[in-house]
Parts: structure tokens; sequence; C-alpha cells
């Protein structure tokens, strides 16, 4: 029932109502209603009817036999009344039964004009009312009629069942249904509204295609009056394809490709607005339900009127009637709006804040998150399960994040910033922090997305992250060693003492950048975790051999009391270092250990060098005129010695042991030395000051160093011995002296007993003759083996005796 013919009802029963009261002597309202109708039949038949070929052709009417118009009685205005509206229902029904019946195909291909209808309406419910026949043509009519006009009031209590689509108010004729696939309407769907359909088959309210123009279509489009563009467009291509199958082109095929090109560009309008809404989908605040739901029914009319057979067009063929694919054009509109999400995140220069790419990261895991929690709430239920659009929109998001990242890997990217990458790649992106997060479960699913990065780059990454590593760790190892010169030796800081060692942070600080390191990139992947450690070995073997210059370069260059603490707690360091490296890192440290043993030569040489330097100067006074007359003090030999041997106490067993047995005989074997230099005579009384003083500094020395640690006791005898002989008066003690002297220390030589005897001031002849008596005890010596004193003191050549 169109809204013209409404009008036509009402109006009439407005005529009724003042003709009842018409006052005489003026025009009666049915007359002036009789004279609207005609002049609108007139002018109707003159724009529609094919045989008014002029239009300056007019339509008269003939007035009734009296010459005058008929006045009807109030039964017959209001039987007129019942028989238009009983006429319009019947007419209207009459026309939807023919519209159900008729082929569709003639019905696109010819579709009749919306207006010219209407016209023809207007003409045949006013032809009606001016008919004289009007009352014997239906029998009953008044019973009819009051049975139609209650079932008119009944239908106008229902809600209206012809609302457009979309709220645009118009009244559909249904003259073309397009229904959707039978596939989908069998699918069960939660349209966004709220409403659940049931499983059985939806058909969507069909919309009724009109022969608009081009601009109307699309201003259709633009207005985003989709279902109603694509109906109009549809009909438009219907009426092409059968002009075009009727060879009616055949003489203008410009006419045609105009034509077919005008479909092919609203189409494709369609298609943009249909990419504009998906990709707009994220970008607003909140998601236009109506628009997303609107949008699925038109994919599915598309798929519904243009069926995929499998023949696409040609090059060079038109485009009409084949499929649009809108389905892979919202795809493509995903994956247009995922790209544009990700590259919408804000990324600040490197100049502009160092942790650049730290906050992008957050912020690309942030966003993206909201946009995933958004789809998942209030994207996804205005779409069919068919379109697995949470699926969708997961690979969209995830290849627009790795080809974001493979640009972001190809920038000139620094220690932290590969690290920052790598990390985020192995440990966030599918973590709970992001994908993995419980509030996108079970929808947003990573078991069966891609690497986010191709081997190939990941690789690429790993080696330009190791690569980086190397500068990083040869740095640290830098900065441990500036700031040993300059926040200790320099500064002359004392070493700790833990558990009564000497202690250096060098070993930790050394583990700590190894652990560091091998922790964070074993977090990314094993491989290059061992990649790390190895790399971290090589530098630390670079490492030692520095350390080792620079500390003797100190050490050279002053005389530092806190250089034997610094000695014994690097060794003490570099032996932690070893060890922690075998338990906690599982190392072979047999290179390792080469390098710290020719390190620790090295500072053992600078130890006795200094130790040497300190004790020389007192070495070389014994038996002088001072030292016998006791201008020195007996114990300056001891505390000259001291200042190195007593910080081994604090060196690390068995080193520290070793060493102390090392200073325990190098200041005897240094003193004997002295001793047997050949001197001038000396009496009977300088002798024995000389016995006492002897044996008061062997004393000092020996119960000094066993008091710091030594446990090289066989040492005490050897200057009391050479003592005794010296202060001896009677010749057969001092063969009991010598006796002893040779069964003590087994390595001694004719040379050292010669040299002994000269300085006690006996003559060659009794020297030779008490060493041929002792010769015995020195070719079986009864001392202990292994231990040598004597063999490394060298006799002087020329021994002279006075």
């Amino acid at each position: 029932m169109t809204i013209r013919s409404v009008e036509i009802a009402v109006g009439l029963m407005e005529v009724a109502r003042a003709g009842s009261s018409h006052p005489p002597g003026t025009t009666h309202p049915w007359a002036t209603f009789q004279q609207r109708q005609v002049r609108t039949r007139a002018g109707q038949k003159q724009q529609h009817d094919p045989k008014l070929t002029y239009p300056h052709q007019k339509v008269t009417t003939r007035p009734s036999d009296s010459g005058r118009f008929i006045i009807p009685t109030w039964l017959e205005i209001h039987l007129e009344e019942w028989k238009v509206k009983t006429y319009l229902v019947t007419n209207q029904n009459d026309k939807m039964k023919r519209n159900t019946e008729l082929d569709p195909r003639s019905l696109t291909s010819e579709p009749a004009s919306p207006t010219n209808s209407v016209g023809k309406e207007k003409m045949e419910v006013a032809s009606e009312l001016s008919s004289p026949t009007l009352h014997s043509r239906h029998s009953g009519f008044f019973e009819r009629g009051i049975k139609t006009m209650l079932s008119i009031r009944k239908s106008k209590q229902s809600p209206n069942k012809e609302k457009g689509e979309e709220g645009t108010g118009t009244w559909k004729p249904k003259r073309l249904s397009l229904r959707f696939s039978k596939s989908y309407e069998e699918n069960k769907t939660t349209i966004c509204n709220g409403v659940e359909e049931t499983g059985e088959k939806i058909e969507a309210e069909p919309i009724q295609g009109k022969p608009l123009s081009v601009m109307e279509i699309n201003e259709l489009i633009q207005k985003r009056q989709l279902l109603e563009a694509f109906a109009s467009i549809k009909y438009l291509e219907d009426e092409t394809i059968a002009e075009r199958d009727a060879e009616k082109y055949k003489d203008n095929i410009q006419e045609f490709v105009r034509k077919s090109k005008d479909v092919d560009l609203l189409y494709n309008s369609i298609t943009n607005v249909i990419q504009s809404i998906v990709v707009g989908t994220l970008e607003h605040p909140t998601v236009d339900d109506t628009m997303l739901t609107s949008l699925v029914t038109l994919i599915a009319r598309e798929e519904a009127a243009h069926p995929n057979t499998g023949n696409s067009a040609g090059p060079g063929s038109d485009l009409l009637g084949t499929p649009r694919k809108w389905r892979e054009e919202w795809r493509e509109a995903i994956n247009e709006s995922a790209r544009k999400r990700v590259l919408g995140v804000p990324m600040a220069s490197k100049e502009e804040d160092s942790s650049w790419l730290d906050l992008h990261l957050a912020f690309l895991q942030k966003h993206l998150s909201e946009d995933l929690l958004k789809i998942k709430l209030s994207v996804k239920k205005c779409y069919p399960e068919e379109y697995r659009v949470c699926d969708m929109y997961v690979e969209a998001f995830h290849e627009a994040i790795a080809l974001h990242l493979q640009d972001v890997s190809q920038r000139p990217l620094e220690f932290n910033e590969l690290y920052t990458l790598l990390n985020w790649v192995a440990n966030t992106y599918r973590s709970e922090l992001f994908l993995g997060h419980p509030d996108l479960k079970p929808e947003v699913k990573t078991e069966n997305l891609s690497l986010l990065l191709t081997p190939a780059d990941w690789d690429k990454l790993k080696n330009n992250y190791i690569a980086s590593a190397k500068g990083k760790i040869k740095s640290y190892f830098g900065n441990i060693l500036r700031l040993e010169v300059t926040e200790k030796w320099e500064k002359g800081v004392h070493p700790e003492v833990k558990e009564n060692l000497y202690h250096s942070s060098l070993s930790f600080d050394i583990q700590t950048i190894i652990g560091e390191h091998m922790k964070i990139s074993g977090e990314i992947s094993r491989s290059l975790e061992t990649k790390m450690l190895e790399l971290c070995l090589a530098e630390l073997h670079e490492f030692i051999p520095r350390f080792r210059e620079e500390f003797m370069a100190w050490s050279t260059a002053q005389d530092s009391p806190i250089f034997a603490p610094y000695f014994v707690a690097y060794i003490n360091s570099f032996h932690d270092l070893v060890s922690g490296l075998e338990t906690v890192f599982k190392v072979n440290t047999a290179e390792l250990q080469k390098i710290l043993a020719a390190l620790t030569r090295n500072f053992k040489n600078i130890f006795f060098n200094k130790l040497r330097k300190k004790t020389q100067p007192l070495l070389k006074k014994i038996l002088t005129k001072d030292w016998i007359l006791a201008t020195e003090r007996p114990d300056s030999l001891m505390l000259a010695v001291s200042q190195f041997s007593e910080h081994l106490q604090h060196l690390r067993e068995p080193m520290g042991q070793e060493l102390l047995r090392d200073v325990h005989k190098y200041v005897v074997r240094e003193y004997i030395m002295q001793v047997i230099k050949p001197r001038q005579k000396m009496n009977k009384e300088t002798r024995q000051q000389v016995s006492e003083k002897m044996n008061q500094e062997a004393r000092i020395l020996n119960n000094t160093l066993i008091d710091q640690g030594s446990d090289s006791d066989w040492l005490l005898p050897a200057i009391h011995h050479i003592a005794n002989i010296i202060g001896e008066k009677k010749t057969d003690k001092i063969k009991e002296h010598v006796k002893l002297l040779c069964q003590d220390y087994p390595d001694i030589r004719k040379e050292h007993v010669l040299a002994v005897l000269a300085l006690r001031g006996l003559g060659h002849t009794r020297r030779a003759a008490i060493f041929r008596q002792v010769y015995r005890a020195l070719e079986s010596p009864d001392g202990g083996e292994g231990s040598t004193l004597f063999a490394e003191i060298d006799v002087p050549v020329i021994i002279n005796c006075f």
C-alpha cells in the first residue's frame, strides 16, 4: 500500500465528514475532490501516457447527464470510503501475489518504475471513485468493507514489518528479494542488539531495487545506506545484462561500456566503504553494532546475488555478474587496519630518549592489547562464527607486528636495544603480558601463529647481539680495572679481610658480569647463552694479561705499602674466579689456569723483587763494623721482611704456605750468603760478638716467620750452626758443629764448609783436616731429602784467610 493511496483514503474520509455539514449555496466538498482528481489524472496522463506526444495536450472531463457534479448521500459516501480501503488492500495483496509468481529474471530485467507505479495507482483510485458503476461491481461490499476496516485497524496496532533495513524511513515494496545463501541461512548467529537467532533458516528482509541514477546511488553509498545502494546497483546490473543479452547495444557498444563501467565503479565505491568501516572499527572509542551487522548482511547478499561459479572475468571482458569477493576485501581491510594500528603506535627517536625501543614496545603491547580486548568483547558478536573474527584479527596483527619488527631490526641497534627486541619477541609477545593474557582467552590463540621473525632475521639479530656484546663485555672489564686503579691503588685503600683472607671484588665483579649476561641471553635461547659464555671467557682471557700489566706498572712506579696486600688479594680473587667458573658455570678452565699461572709467577717475581729491594741493604751490613758494634737494631732485618711476609698469612692455601716457605728460605739463604763472604780476620773477642749477634738475629727471624705460619723448621739450625762454629774455641767442638751442619743440610759442599771455617780464622791445613774428618758424613748424609739450601748459595771463588 503506497503512501499516496493512504492519502487518497484519508482524503475521502475528510470529504465525507465535510459533506455532512455542507452549507447550501456553496460547492460541495465531493465536487471539489472530484475536480482535484480530474486535474491529477490529466497531469499524470500527460506525463506518463505514451499517447500524449506533445506537452500542450490536455485532458477534459465531462459532467454528468445533468451537467452538474454528483452530490452523494451520506450512505454513498461511507460506501465509497469502505470501497476505496478494501480496494487498496485487495489490490496490494493481488500485486504481491503476482510478484511472487513472476520469474525473478523478468523482474530484475524489466522492473516497473516506482514513479509510474505510484501514478498508476493514483489514476486507478481516481477512476474507480468517478466511475458511475461503482455500486454494482461487488455484491455484499458493505460487509466485506467492515471486515477490511477491522483488519486495517488491527494492522496499525501491530509493529510495522515493512521497516527499512538501516532506519531510512522509506517503505520497501516487495518486488525483488535478495536472500542469504543457504549455508548462511542455516548458521546460528548472535546479532549485536542481543537477539539470538534460532537454528532455523533465517531470511533477511529484502530491499527492493530501484532504478536510480548513478548519482543517487552514489549518494546512498556516501550515506552508508549500503543495502539500498546494493539493491539499486544490482537492479542496474541485471538491467544491463538483460539489454546486452537482447543485443540492444549491438550498434552502440560505447553505451554498454559506459553502463558496465558505472556498475563496476559503484561496486568499487561500496568496496571502499566496506574497507573504511572495517578500518575505522578500532579507531573509534565505541563499536557501531548496527553498521557491522549491516555489513555482514551486505556481504551475504552479494554472495547470494553473485554465486562464485569459478568463472572470473578475463582480460578485456566486462565484470557484470561476477562475484565482488567482498569477504576477501573485508579480510584485507582487517589486515590494513592492523597495519595502521601498529604503525600508529608512538615511537620516539634515539636522540629524544635512549630507551626509545623499550617505550615503543610497551606502547605497542598496551594499545594492541586494548584492541584485542575490544575485538573480543564488542566486535566478535557482530559477526557469524564462520567469519572467525578473532582469529582474523590476531593473524592480521601478527603479520603487521612481524613486518614492523623486521623494519626495526634493520636499524643500527645497540646492545641494549638488540636485547630489548630479542627478549620482547622471545618472552613477552606470547606471554600473559600480551597475547597470552587471561582476559583475551580463549578467543585469542597463539598456538598456530607462525614465527614472528623469520629464522634468517632471528639469527641475524642474535649474531648482531653477540657482536655488540663483545664491545660491551670489554668495556665492563675495562671499568673494573679502572675502578681498581682509581678507587683503590691511587687512594691507598687497604683490601678487606674476610675469613682471615684478603678479599677483592675482582672475582665477584667478573662472575657477576658473566652471570648476568648468560642469564639474559639464556632467557632468549640456550644457544645464545652458550655463545655469550664463550664470548665472556674469550674477553676474560684478554683482560687478565691487561690487568697484570697495569698492576705491574703501578707497583714498579711506586713503593706502596698496599702492594703486598693487593698482591695477596688478587691471587685469592683469581683462585675464586677459577673455582666459580668451574662449579657455577661448568666451564673447562684449563686455558684460564695457564693464563693465571703466568700471572701468579709474574706477581711473585714482583713480590720477591720488592722483598729483595727492601732487605738487601740490611743484609749487606752483616759482619760490618756498625753491625758488630750493634748500631743497627737486631730486629731491623725482620721488620723489613715482615712488611711482606706478614700478609702471606691472609693468602689462600696452599699458595700462602708455599709462598711463606719461599720467603723463609730466601731470608736464611741470603743471610748465609752474606756471612760466608771473604772477611778480614777477626780476633777472639770479635768472633764472640759476631756469634752472639748471629744467634740473636737467627732466633728473631725464625721465631717471627714460624709465628707467621711458616712450617720450614728445617731452616732454623742453619744460621745457629755457623754462628756456633765462628764462636767456638775448641777444635773438637768445631768438628762437632761442622758435622751437625753437614748432617742437617746434605746439599752443602766442600766450598761452603771451607768458607765457614775460614770465617772462624782457621788456616788452610786445619780447614782441610777438619773437612776430611767429616767427609764420610757428607758421603752418606742423614739429613732429609728434597730440601735444598746451600745448593742455591754461590761460594766466592777466592777466600782469603787472615
